[in-house]
C-alpha cells in the first residue's frame, strides 16, 4: 500500500476515535475528509486545531472547545511527522 495512503488511514483512526460529540462513526465522514485535506495544508498545531474546531462547528452548529482540537490536532501532526521522517 502507497505510503500515503497508509497516513491517511492512520489520520481517519484517530479522527473516528476522537468522537467529540459521541455520535456513531459513520456521522463523521465529511469532517474526517475535511480534516485530513486540512492536515496536508497546515503544520502548525493552533492553526490546524482552529480549522478542524471550524469544521466540525460548521456542520454541527456546535464549538469543540479549543483545548480538545489542539490536542487532536497535535496527534494528528505527528502521524505526518513521523511519516515524513521515515523515507
Amino acid at each position: 500500500m502507497r505510503k500515503d495512503i497508509q497516513t491517511n488511514l492512520k489520520l481517519v483512526d484517530i479522527l473516528t476515535e476522537w468522537n467529540p460529540f459521541d455520535l456513531e462513526n459513520e456521522s463523521y465522514e465529511t469532517e474526517i475528509a475535511d480534516v485530513i485535506q486540512a492536515v496536508h495544508i497546515y503544520d502548525h498545531p493552533l492553526t490546524l486545531a482552529k480549522k478542524i474546531q471550524n469544521i466540525y462547528e460548521f456542520s454541527f452548529e456546535k464549538v469543540i472547545p479549543l483545548k480538545s482540537c489542539m490536542e487532536t490536532a497535535v496527534a494528528l501532526l505527528n502521524v505526518m511527522e513521523n511519516e515524513t521522517c521515515s523515507f
